[in-house]
């Protein structure tokens, strides 16, 4: 059962916030040609890896931390770049609690010449490599699927 709800450009059915602004850090991580994404287990939909900025942390710090508590891989922040800001205003995340979130997501982008051994979290059911026209028949989180689409169908 899915415990938050995501929106994006949908003022007629968003729900209004609640909460202040949430910052969040993301990335396109690919190997080979393929793009890595994540099915959570808040909302079983594929996503990007990634999470929210702690107040303590910068956009890599965070990035770098959510890698490694998300996959069990350690990366160098020179590993990563970043690729763009999504902070339009209609990016909403509605939890079962209440809490309803505008989203501001900084992407990162890094590409691995080997697929490494990776752990799932606690936040995922699964870990997978898609290629660009398996990514056509799969639900990917509606807050994340243009970030995808700018960064990994486009490129």
């Amino acid at each position: 059962m899915a415990i938050v709800k995501f929106y994006r450009g949908d003022p007629k059915n968003a729900p209004r916030t609640t909460m202040p602004a949430h910052l969040g850090a993301n990335v396109i991580l690919t190997c080979q040609g393929k793009l890595l994404l994540e099915k959570r287990r808040d909302s079983d939909t594929w996503g990007l890896v990634g999470g929210g900025v702690k107040k303590h942390e910068t956009e890599l710090q965070a990035i770098t931390r959510e890698i490694y508590e998300e996959l069990g891989i350690r990366v160098k922040k020179e590993q990563l770049r970043k690729l763009g800001v999504y902070g339009e205003p209609g990016r909403i995340a509605a939890y079962q609690d209440g809490s309803v979130w505008r989203m501001v997501i900084v992407v990162f982008g890094l590409d691995l010449e080997e697929e490494p051994a990776l752990r799932i979290s606690a936040e995922s059911r699964e870990l997978r490599f898609f290629s660009r026209e398996e990514l056509e028949n799969i639900d990917i989180v509606i807050t994340h699927s243009d970030i995808v689409e700018d960064h990994f169908l486009n490129a």
